[in-house]
């Protein structure tokens, strides 16, 4: 990996319970000018059920903050987005396994 190659992306999310912002720092890829992130732990990750609540997030990545959407990417019906994301991951980080969100700045 690269100095030049950002490693982490910061997603904001807000909670589905209390309304309150949530932060996480997180691995990504960058494809087709979407941003893609994976949850380990799937639906069962504070984040993902708030984006299943809420689409609306902000994100942060290499100083930039984008405003957007986010959406749990049907692995089974998107199966070739779903093995680019999951190469590009395997390449950048060695590792691939898990729920994808797909974040489009918006």
């Amino acid at each position: 990996m690269t100095n030049q190659q950002t490693q982490f992306l910061y997603l904001t999310t807000t909670g589905w319970k209390t309304g309150k912002q949530h932060r996480i720092e997180i691995w990504f890829v960058e494809y087709d000018k979407r941003y893609y992130i994976m949850s380990e732990r799937r639906d069962n990750s504070h984040w993902v059920q708030n984006i299943m609540h809420k689409s609306i997030v902000s994100f942060t990545v290499n100083h930039k903050t984008f405003e957007g959407t986010a959406r749990i990417v049907d692995q089974n019906i998107e199966s070739k987005l779903s093995t680019v994301v999951f190469n590009l991951m395997n390449a950048k980080y060695g590792w691939d396994e898990g729920l994808i969100v797909e974040l489009l700045p918006g």
